[in-house]
């Protein structure tokens, strides 16, 4: 069995090259947003950070994790069950017909 190297939780950026704030950044958005790896990268360069993409995939693997472990307890709770209550309606105006969508108040 191998063992594990120890992770100091106080100081999770320990022995990376680049500012923790950085690193949380480019998880941040690719976690969030629809960016590429290489998009991120052109975004840092733009910023003045040379880094490559799969510098950027590493930081994902290992921080996302647990970035999603300490947000999650200030999440709040969603239901999972929806209620729509729609019609549509059809009229004629001046020879063109028009569909409307109607809501009701209960349901939003």
């Amino acid at each position: 069995m191998a063992n594990k190297k120890h992770k100091d939780e106080a100081r999770p950026f320990k022995w990376k090259h680049a500012v923790g704030e950085i690193i949380l950044w480019l998880v941040t958005w690719y976690s969030r947003y629809a960016l590429s790896y290489r998009d991120l990268k052109e975004i840092a360069a733009e910023r003045g950070f040379e880094l490559d993409h799969s510098t950027i995939y590493r930081w994902v693997q290992e921080y996302a994790p647990k970035i999603n472990k300490r947000i999650k307890p200030y999440l709040k709770m969603t239901s999972d069950s929806w209620k729509v209550d729609e019609t549509y309606v059809k009229k004629k105006v001046c020879g063109i017909i028009y569909i409307e969508l109607l809501i009701s108040k209960e349901a939003l």
